[in-house]
This record gives structure tokens, sequence and C-alpha cells, in this order.
């Protein structure tokens, strides 16, 4: 059977040039060399055309008895990154992060192994972009709800960034808990240096400026109520039965406003009535 083919192969390949000139001298011959020209130029042009669009549907459906390839072979950059870290965050609060490989996350993503690296050096490269992720959606959802405050309505503004810290911390909890507890950063910079903090801080300093209250170091105070409300939420999380968290933000809420030097919510509306 081989020997067949070889043969085959060898007519067609070696004869190619020889079967050409007969082609085109017949079809000279019948219809002129101008016609014939143009004849085989139309008809090049078209066979090139055909098997362009057959190998587009064959690249699109797969050949017979093929998977058809539903999803395009290649995908933004930013996209693809999301796919991969939304396949690791998955596997690693289905069965932790020393217990997930590259090859899970790679399967998990539907993706080769090689492309996880092209994004990500190393799985605590995955992790550390993952906790990247997460604490810009926490800020994501503060600015959302202080956006919704007047612009000189500082006291909805405090309030509002503690009960949507509250509201995404309980939301996020295990989540929080994988990335942050479950393989903590070599360092403890991220407990006092995140964004978080820093808007916080940007908050604080800004009704100083306004005269609205009066902080001796907007820094240190920031990292006081952010690290008071992981603890005020850990707590009721660990030992309350039944979680109320309107009763949580409460208390944060309550804590922020004495921070800051107002004593109650009453002392605060008469200091806004005087400035009106």
């Amino acid at each position: 059977m081989r020997g067949r083919v070889d043969a085959i192969n060898f007519l067609f390949i070696n004869a190619s040039n020889q079967l050409g000139r007969f082609e085109s001298g017949l079809t000279a011959a019948l219809l002129g060399a101008i016609p014939a020209a143009v004849f085989g130029g139309l008809g090049t042009a078209t066979v090139a055309l055909l098997w362009m669009n057959l190998f587009f549907v064959v690249a699109q459906r797969g050949s017979p008895g093929m998977k058809p390839n539903a999803r395009p072979r290649t995908k933004p950059r930013e996209v693809r990154r999301d796919e991969i870290m939304d396949a690791a965050q998955r596997l690693f609060l289905k069965q932790g992060v020393g217990s997930t490989t590259i090859d899970d996350i790679a399967a998990g993503a539907d993706i080769a192994k090689g492309t996880i690296y092209l994004h990500f050096p190393s799985k605590q490269e995955l992790r550390i972009a993952l906790g990247e992720r997460f604490a810009k959606q926490h800020l994501a959802c503060i600015e959302a709800a202080m956006a919704a405050q007047s612009e000189q309505d500082w006291k909805g503004k405090l309030a509002a960034w503690a009960q949507a810290c509250v509201g995404f911390y309980f939301d996020s909890i295990a989540l929080h808990d994988m990335l942050f507890y479950e393989s903590r950063s070599p360092t403890r910079r991220g407990l006092v240096d995140n964004i978080i903090i820093d808007h916080l801080e940007s908050l604080l300093n800004a009704g100083h400026a306004a005269g609205v209250w009066s902080i001796d170091d907007a820094r240190f105070t920031a990292v006081f109520l952010f690290s008071g409300m992981q603890g005020i939420v850990d707590n009721a999380y660990l030992k309350e039965k039944r979680i109320g968290r309107s009763h949580v933000v409460e208390r944060l809420q309550g804590i922020c406003f004495r921070t800051v030097g107002w004593a109650s919510d009453d002392k605060f509306d008469a200091r806004a009535a005087d400035r009106g």
C-alpha cells in the first residue's frame, strides 16, 4: 500500500509541470491565448477562494468526527487573565490554595498550562493578584455607597463607609480568609498599607480640611478604623449565633463617629446646624 501511495505522489509531483503545460496548451488551442489566460486566472482565483472558505469552515466547526471548536483560540489578554483568576479562585475556595496545582487551574480554565505562566510566573503571584482584585472590588463597593451621599454630608459618607465595609466583609469572608489567612503574605505590609486604608485616609483628611472634624493623624486613624472593622466583623462571625448585620454596622458607625470627635449623632447634628 505504501508503495502505491508513493507511486501516485511521484506521478503527480514530478509530472505537475508537464501536466500544466499540456493543460495550458490545450486551452489556448481551443479558446485562444488571451481568453485562455483570462480563464486560467479566474479559475485559479476561484479555486483559492473556495479552499480558503473550506479551511475557515473546518477551523470553526471541526472536521467530521471531531468536537466542534465553540470558542476562539485567542482572547484579549485581560479577558484571559480574568478567566484564569476566576478558575483559580473557584479551586482555591473548593480545595484550598495548598492543594491546588497549576495543572488544576489550567484544566479549570480550559487552557494549556503554559498559558498561565504567560500571565502569572507562579501560583503565589496568582494568589497575590486575586488579593489585589479583592481589594479593588472592596473599594468599588465603598465608593458606590459614598457616591450616593451628598457632597457635604460628611456624616453620611462616614456612615456609608462603615456600612459598605461590614456588608462586603460579611459577604466575602470565606474568600478573604482564603486569600489573606490561609496563605498569608511573608510580610505584614498589607495589614496597614492597602487601597482601602488609603481611601479612608483621604476622606479623613478632606473632612479635616473642611473643618468637619479634627484629627491629629489621618493615617493612624484610618488604620485604626480599618483594623477595628475587621475585628468587629470577626467577633460577630465567630461568637454570635445569629449575626445581626445592622447591629454590627451601628456599632462600627458609632466607633467611627467617636474617633473623629463626635460624642453622638445629636452632637454632630448640632455642629452641622451651627455651620449652616
